[in-house]
């Protein structure tokens, strides 16, 4: 197992990180398609659901910018950790980040106009 972990980022925070004036994040969205049918996040994300991972997996780095910063998220933080940590053991030299909480927090913390689930 990597000592080196995706770094938490509540969902307040990512807000924040969304909505100044830094460059922002690329957002990847592990969640199933009947999970973004439920509770959409409410910005531009890269959705790769886990149990296609064979359709994009060949070409996951190419579809990332090297230097933007990646926020990995899931209905709770779980998946999107496990996710993180396969990510920065790709040694591809990602800024890897995991949305604590994932989505349910979104909704609880951020817009409660997204529904939980």
């Amino acid at each position: 197992m990597s000592l080196v972990q995706p770094r938490p980022i509540s969902a307040p925070d990512l807000q924040l990180w969304l909505q100044g004036d830094a460059p922002s994040p690329r957002v990847l969205d592990v969640r199933e398609a009947q999970e973004l049918m439920m509770a959409k996040f409410p910005t531009d994300v890269l959705h790769l659901p886990l149990s296609a991972s064979s359709e994009w997996i060949e070409t996951l780095q190419s579809r990332l910018v090297p230097n933007q910063p990646v926020v990995v998220l899931c209905h709770a933080g779980v998946r999107s950790h496990h996710f993180g940590l396969w990510l920065l053991d790709q040694a591809w030299g990602l800024e890897v980040w995991n949305l604590e909480g994932g989505i349910d927090a979104w909704s609880t913390q951020v817009d409660d106009t997204v529904p939980r689930y």
